[in-house]
């Protein structure tokens, strides 16, 4: 697979890149505020820059102080979520998930809260706004205890005029080489939190605060997080094409509807990104595997025995039909697109 980057938007980014030499600003510049204040625009919040999706967890669940504390977290995501929790001293607690779109179950999670529970991770799978976040994001209210969301899947969904980060206490990025607005790599914390925006600008540069050319070191925490220029460049040319990027994807998904019955639904009013377009018990001819299969689950690498059995469901029936940009098919008939995928 190719990651397609059409010829304007390459010169673009060399145009940049111009600017960051001749800055001679590598690090800490001009780009990686312009990439913030254009992504908070994006997503109606601040946002900060860090160097990539589990990083910005770290940051996020550092500034919650969970040490010695339970953070809930979906049993059917990356261990990227559960690691995290680990890094900031606290304990992943698994929950199940829903079969219906893959994310944290909010009646398992009532079953999982006890008074050390501090916080919970919702993690947007595939490219929707997880089902219950509403639900679940009032019952944590209820509960005071914060809620976390995991972006990585969920660039250009929306709900009800929110995107993901908007429900909680902050929102976790990833622009990992395989999503949606790819980077390479590079994360972004979103919140509306001004305390949180100010930690993770010095979590992300060891801790450190410059203030008149002198630096503070204002906590302990900190390590070397930071986003360079080049990342955040890069960021401000693939905002520009994100439209373009997202309705490729919904474009082909309109005809993948046609195609597969038995598929994720979207309640009525939610758009989806499609980072993956996920079908289940349907045997396919080409396919991009699984949104996470055994070898990726956070509770199955951490080796903890836990009481999932949607999460174990959904790992044995589900598979994503192609939806990257750039698929080779992408322009072919509902007809044919169904001849190739299932054969008929």
């Amino acid at each position: 697979m190719v990651i397609p980057f059409e010829e304007e938007y390459r010169k673009k980014f060399y145009a940049l890149e111009e600017k960051i030499f001749e800055s001679n600003m590598w690090s800490e510049g001009q780009m990686l505020h312009d990439f913030e204040d254009k992504f908070g625009e994006y997503v109606h919040m601040q946002a900060r820059g860090i160097a990539d999706g589990g990083a910005a967890l770290l940051a996020i669940l550092s500034y919650l102080d969970v040490h010695g504390k339970d953070v809930i977290v979906p049993s059917n995501t990356f261990w990227a979520d559960a690691q995290a929790v680990r890094y900031a001293g606290g304990h992943p607690i698994f929950a199940d998930c829903n079969r219906e779109d893959l994310c944290l179950s909010l009646a398992d999670l009532k079953r999982k809260v006890t008074d050390n529970t501090k916080a919970v991770i919702l993690v947007h799978i595939g490219g929707h706004i997880a089902f219950e976040t509403e639900a679940i994001a009032a019952f944590c209210k209820e509960k005071g205890i914060y809620l976390v969301e995991d972006c990585a899947h969920v660039h250009g969904a929306w709900w009800n005029g929110k995107t993901g980060g908007n429900y909680g206490i902050a929102g976790a990025y990833s622009f990992y080489a395989t999503k949606t607005m790819p980077l390479g790599d590079g994360g972004m914390v979103v919140t509306r939190d001004k305390d949180l925006l100010k930690y993770v600008e010095e979590f992300r540069n060891y801790g450190k605060e410059v203030v008149d050319g002198h630096v503070y070191y204002r906590m302990q925490e900190g390590f070397n997080y930071r986003l360079s220029e080049f990342n955040a460049a890069l960021g401000i040319v693939q905002m520009e094409r994100l439209d373009h990027i997202l309705a490729w994807k919904r474009a082909l998904a309109k005809k993948y509807d046609q195609i597969f019955e038995n598929r994720v639904k979207l309640p009525e009013g939610m758009i989806s990104g499609y980072y993956k377009y996920i079908v289940f018990d349907t045997p396919l001819k080409q396919e991009t595997g699984q949104v996470f299969g055994p070898r990726d689950q956070g509770y199955r690498i951490a080796g903890v025995p836990a009481d999932v059995p949607n999460s174990d469901w959904v790992t044995a029936h589900h598979k994503c039909a192609p939806i990257y940009l750039g698929y080779e098919h992408a322009d072919k008939s509902v007809d044919e697109l169904r001849s190739i995928l299932l054969g008929e």
